[in-house]
């Protein structure tokens, strides 16, 4: 029975989970929810994922959400070859850095995200929300750095479960220009996880949607600006991504997106 996996190629949250799949060698479906963004969660999307947030994964009679839980099921599940290292500090190690990179990490790049792609500041305000979050990613850079050390990947000896929870952001960082430095430890690093299928097929499919040819995502991009606008698609604001925001000096964002009905949060749940 094939596995199926409710994703968006744009998540890193869902690339990680696609990256150790195919790291495992397990078939899988991926599926694109419908009203993705809205805040409904209709469907089988809806049972899987009650939160209305991929990734969401099913194997058979098992329905899965939260990527991290996920990790662990397909691990138990599929243990050859292990992604988590023999050792439990070592196991410990890399599911700290994998909370840092979805916690912390990640809501830099999703505030990134709001302010270059989404319009959501203008004007100084932008310029001040950018700088925070470029003097922000080069000092994770820095401790991600000293994580790594001399070894060729963050789960020691092979690649695994601390790199493919890290790649994804990374490469997200890149797209703002604020990838490692080159000829630096950490950028040889994100050159060979690039390079392993696995991790290229997660970007090929994030790189067709994103880009889907010049005029087509820039056509895109305007029409999800203006749904936006609308409020026909609305952001989440949740955890570590409203305090960043806030703690980033961009209370008038949250602020204006509430007045606009435009941001939501976790839906309640059970419904």
């Amino acid at each position: 029975m094939t596995v199926t996996l409710f994703d968006h190629p744009l998540s890193p949250y869902a690339q990680k989970v696609k990256i150790a799949l195919a790291e495992k060698d397990v078939p899988f479906e991926a599926r694109l929810p419908e009203a993705l963004g809205s805040g409904q969660v209709p469907g089988d999307f809806q049972l899987a994922s009650p939160r209305g947030e991929v990734p969401a994964l099913i194997d058979g009679e098992v329905k899965i959400f939260d990527s991290s839980i996920i990790l662990e099921y397909i691990e138990d599940r599929w243990p050859e070859p292990a992604l988590l290292p023999e050792s439990a500090a070592a196991r410990a190690r890399v599911r700290m850095i994998e909370e840092v990179m979805d916690t912390h990490y990640e809501a830099i790049n999703w505030g990134l995200a709001e302010i270059v792609h989404f319009g959501r500041a203008e004007g100084e305000l932008a310029a001040a929300l950018r700088n925070r979050a470029a003097e922000q990613t080069r000092r994770w850079h820095t401790w991600l750095s000293a994580e790594l050390g001399d070894a060729d990947w963050f789960s020691g000896d092979r690649f695994g479960w601390g790199d493919l929870a890290v790649i994804p952001y990374i490469n997200g960082s890149a797209g703002f220009d604020l990838g490692p430095e080159p000829g630096t430890p950490l950028h040889a690093w994100q050159q060979r996880a690039n390079a392993r299928p696995s991790v290229a097929a997660a970007n090929s499919a994030a790189a067709s949607m994103a880009m889907g040819g010049t005029e087509a995502a820039r056509a895109g991009m305007q029409a999800v600006r203006a749904m936006l606008e609308r409020g026909e698609f609305k952001r989440e604001y949740r955890d570590h991504r409203l305090e960043w925001m806030i703690k980033s000096g961009g209370l008038d964002v949250v602020l204006a997106g509430l007045e606009r009905d435009n941001i939501r949060f976790t839906p309640e749940f059970p419904a």
